[in-house]
């Protein structure tokens, strides 16, 4: 065997660092005191209510209803109107970015998305991944960001899963979780009461 056919049978371990993490979930203090939730879900319900929808197949812009996959109704909060909450996400982003994801040039890109899952809402199985709904154009979504907004026990059911059923990622007011946007996700459906979230995406150049 030559010194060329020794190099290349050679075994080859490769591994992430221990500090990587494509879902991470926030602990201790909440991103938002149970006031700063109440006065979200004000603004968020004093915005256009709309079903919301899913993107058609082929296309990152065109959207369509489509009540056999998404059952739930949201408006978006447009900047100025909670300018502090902004700049608080931001900030979590940015640290978790930093500790977790390692991706470049984050930003926020889209406007907050408030959400309501009444009971029977859900949301089946997608992706965030792809060009910001509001851009069209780069940034691309990286990270995606689920905050829940009003007490864990004002509804049943409603179960966010990340990467397949049964990986439960529960949240309580006021947390978030943020996870990669490329991977599979879904809201189960709630069977009692009101889901109440904030969703948020961030965006960067695209991946390489």
């Amino acid at each position: 065997m030559n010194n060329k056919q020794r190099y290349y049978n050679q075994p080859c371990s490769i591994s992430e660092p221990n500090w990587k993490s494509y879902v991470v979930k926030t602990t201790g203090e909440p991103v938002f005191t149970p006031e700063q939730c109440n006065k979200i879900i004000d603004t968020g319900r004093s915005q256009p209510k709309r079903t919301g929808k899913i993107g058609k197949k082929g296309s990152l812009t065109d959207t369509t209803i489509r009540t056999d996959t998404r059952l739930s109704h949201i408006s978006w909060i447009p900047y100025g109107m909670l300018e502090p909450m902004y700049r608080q996400l931001e900030t979590v982003m940015h640290n978790t970015n930093r500790n977790h994801f390692g991706f470049d040039n984050m930003q926020l890109t889209e406007h907050a998305q408030y959400t309501e899952y009444s009971d029977g809402g859900f949301y089946n199985w997608h992706m965030d991944s792809g060009v910001s709904f509001e851009s069209g154009n780069e940034p691309v979504r990286k990270i995606s960001m689920s905050l829940l907004l009003n007490h864990e026990n004002e509804f049943e059911g409603g179960d966010l899963e990340l990467c397949g059923e049964g990986n439960v990622a529960p949240l309580t007011q006021g947390h978030a979780i943020f996870f990669a946007s490329f991977l599979n996700h879904r809201v189960k459906p709630v069977t009692k009461g009101v889901r109440k979230s904030l969703v948020v995406w961030f965006g960067g150049t695209p991946f390489k």
